[in-house]
């Protein structure tokens, strides 16, 4: 079977979520199912499950970048600062990767985001995946003191740039963000690398994410219609000549109590017993998705509850790529 980029096999983070013709889970923080757009992100609580979820095999925890409250936008996030947050997690984990989805490039001279980057990458072991996206949120551009129409360029500029901190010495840059002679950012990831998921299409064109980035994080969509999407991230990479690259997506779950319950919709996910997800989990990774980042805000039962259920009788199908568990016909 082909691989992804050989330069990230031995990549923690990288290796533990993605491989093709797998599928892996993740799940975002919080934590916690809640309404209103702000969690409780009770800070012991969020750990513990944290370590919990490492333990049960789940591949990754992601962050959200949501610099600013905006009650209209309806959702805070975890709160906290992602670098801040996804430290505090790597002090307490040892395997599980962490990963953002996504950082909002063009609102940070990319010095920082990769001098962060860089640094949590190091100190959690090469367990850092970046989702990488422009921003949506009307309220940011201006507060940071940008335009949005130049979001487009900026987050081209803010990838290059990135990249070049992390691989070169000293680099000579002259962008938008600024001009670069004779200093350079440390600390270096190891390889000079650390991989990058465009999410969604940031207002790029579909060539130059294949070309760019090291992976795409879609949105969920129904069955046939992310079929289709992953199809066309297929096509796109392969035009460049660059072999495989890993495609994920996120999914909004409220797990009932029933495990035959059927699904109904709800936005961005389901509502179902755990037989379903489980075969809608499969058609996924038939269909070329490797990895799923579970949101459980939805849900109406105990999270605790629900992370015991999943790593009990869903989790065994989709092992994160360490071991191979035993399976549960349950």
């Amino acid at each position: 079977m082909s691989s992804f980029d050989p330069g990230f096999a031995s990549r923690p983070g990288f290796a533990r979520v993605f491989r093709p013709g797998g599928l892996t889970l993740g799940l975002f923080f919080p934590m916690e199912s809640y309404e209103g757009p702000v969690a409780r992100m009770d800070v012991a609580e969020q750990t513990e499950r944290a370590v919990r979820a490492e333990r049960s095999g789940f591949a990754a925890l992601w962050v959200r970048d949501i610099p600013l409250y905006d009650p209209a936008f309806g959702d805070a996030g975890q709160m906290y600062d992602p670098w801040v947050w996804l430290a505090h997690i790597a002090a307490r984990t040892s395997r599980i990767a962490l990963a953002t989805g996504s950082t909002v490039l063009p609102l940070r001279n990319p010095l920082d985001t990769a001098k962060s980057a860089a640094s949590l990458d190091l100190i959690s072991g090469g367990r850092l995946l970046l989702g990488a996206a422009s921003g949506e949120r009307s309220m940011e551009y201006p507060a940071y003191g940008l335009d949005r129409d130049d979001g487009p360029g900026l987050f081209r500029t803010a990838v290059t740039t990135l990249r070049r901190l992390w691989a070169e010495d000293f680099p000579a840059v002259d962008s938008s963000y600024g001009t670069i002679r004779d200093a350079g950012v440390l600390p270096k990831p190891a390889g000079g690398r650390i991989p990058l998921l465009v999410t969604g299409h940031s207002r790029q064109s579909m060539p130059w994410i294949a070309e760019h980035a090291d992976g795409w994080l879609m949105y969920p969509r129904p069955l046939l219609q992310q079929h289709g999407t992953a199809a066309m991230w297929r096509r796109a990479v392969a035009d460049t000549g660059n072999g495989l690259k890993p495609f994920a997506q996120s999914l909004h779950l409220d797990l009932v109590d029933r495990p035959e319950a059927r699904p109904s919709a709800i936005p961005l996910g389901y509502r179902t017993g755990r037989r379903y997800l489980r075969t809608h989990l499969e058609g996924l990774r038939d269909i070329g998705v490797h990895h799923v980042v579970l949101n459980l805000r939805p849900g109406r039962r105990p999270v605790d509850e629900v992370l015991q259920e999943l790593a009990e009788y869903v989790l065994p199908h989709f092992p994160s790529h360490e071991r191979a568990p035993m399976v549960s016909a349950a």
